[in-house]
């Protein structure tokens, strides 16, 4: 079982966080939920016909927290690597095998742990966000700045988050879920 901890609750977080959870391992979410979703009105979500953003937090919330994933109503305020990652919080510091970042327009995490950017600042991934250290990955809007939107936030979260169930299977992750038998 990994240790993940997630630094922002907004689609791209909470969408790793639940492939991660309902997968067995163990997930600790920071964030206070003062994303922008609370901002907004989604109509553009496949799915769901529309939905007040706040109201998508809490479900999305709810969500993660029913699969075993922890939120921890804090803000990060460092994290460093040494062999393992550790985030500092006002009430201590916690440890991780893999660190997922949402950090918004300023990824000032990201960028002090010495992630590689681009020449608009934005931070380089790869193909399953992972940023340019080893089981750093970074979603949303620090990787499309002018590009983004919650869906492909949500997408990318689910990205990273296979791409982590891949490493710790040692083989490619298919995480389908199928109706219950009747």
């Amino acid at each position: 079982m990994a240790r993940v901890t997630i630094v922002g609750d907004g689609p791209g977080g909470l969408s790793s966080a639940l492939f991660l959870a309902k997968n067995g391992h163990d997930v600790k979410v920071f964030g206070q939920n003062e994303t922008a979703m609370n901002y907004a009105y989604l109509h553009n979500y496949l799915g769901i016909p529309e939905i007040d953003g706040t109201e998508f937090q809490r479900i999305a919330r709810d969500q993660v927290t029913s699969h075993g994933a922890q939120i921890i109503d804090e803000e990060v305020t460092s994290a460093v690597r040494n062999g393992v990652f550790t985030v500092k919080v006002a009430s201590g510091s916690h440890e991780s095998d893999y660190l997922i970042l949402t950090e918004g327009k300023t990824p000032d995490l990201a960028v002090s742990l010495g992630v590689d950017t681009d020449d608009e600042g934005a931070i380089t991934v790869d193909q399953n966000h992972q940023s340019s250290l080893d089981r750093v990955y970074v979603v949303g809007r620090s990787v499309r700045p002018r590009r983004s939107q919650a869906i492909i936030s949500a997408g990318a979260g689910a990205v990273a988050a296979l791409d982590i169930l891949a490493r710790e299977e040692g083989k490619d992750v298919q995480d389908w879920d199928t109706p219950p038998k009747e």
